[in-house]
């Protein structure tokens, strides 16, 4: 499976909760690319059925009832509490991984140009960095990552800065990416921007290859 997954270029996709990622991962989807979005993976997991269900359950049975997680209180719950937010990640993140290794040796989706792989925490861990030629992270201030998360998504105030606090802040994030995708503008702003960065990408994504291949030949 290693083999398969170094042939291809991984582009990986990271940013603050609420920032736009799934926006920009649509726009590079429309561009042809394989977009892999571990917390797709998360949302199967611990959705109804989810194979994380009975676990999570265990771990936390004031957030379950009848085989069901409650995902708002148990998103409070792992916000306001490091342990078990420690917890819920020893649970679902090795699920994920997996997942996703599945996905990026599978040959299926081999003619897109380049893989992109959405990770909220990229930067946080290794497991997932190291399987990056490059990073973008897409960027919002944080009032504006507050703003979207009480008017979207209905959280409270007190969790939606539990939430952003919880990640690598902004300067952190800006300071180890390759690319900066802002997300401050409209959606016509935010695909445009993409697909300048979809051509560079593409670009490097050749070159990777050719690389690659004269590598091979010399050895």
């Amino acid at each position: 499976m290693s083999k398969q997954v170094v042939q291809r270029y991984v582009v990986g996709l990271t940013g603050g909760v609420a920032s736009g990622k799934s926006a920009a991962s649509e726009e590079f989807a429309r561009l042809g690319v394989q977009v892999i979005d571990v917390d797709v993976f998360s949302r199967e997991l611990s959705g109804q059925g989810g194979a994380a269900v009975a676990a999570i359950a265990t771990a936390f049975p004031d957030c379950a009832t009848e085989g069901s997680i409650d995902r708002a209180e148990l998103r409070k719950r792992v916000f306001s509490d490091p342990a078990a937010r420690r917890t819920l990640e020893g649970i679902l993140h090795p699920m994920i991984r997996e997942r996703t290794l599945e996905q990026l040796a599978n040959g299926a989706h081999n003619h897109a140009p380049y893989v992109l792989l959405v990770v909220p925490l990229l930067f946080e861990s290794s497991a997932y960095a190291s399987l990056v030629a490059v990073s973008v992270v897409v960027d919002v201030p944080v009032s504006t990552q507050l703003e979207r998360l009480h008017t979207q998504r209905g959280i409270d105030d007190a969790t939606a800065r539990g939430i952003v606090g919880a990640q690598l802040s902004r300067e952190e994030r800006l300071s180890r990416a390759q690319f900066v995708l802002s997300n401050t503008g409209s959606l016509d702003a935010l695909s445009e921007r993409v697909r300048v960065l979809h051509s560079v990408v593409c670009a490097n994504a050749r070159a990777s290859v050719r690389a690659g291949a004269s590598a091979m030949v010399a050895a």
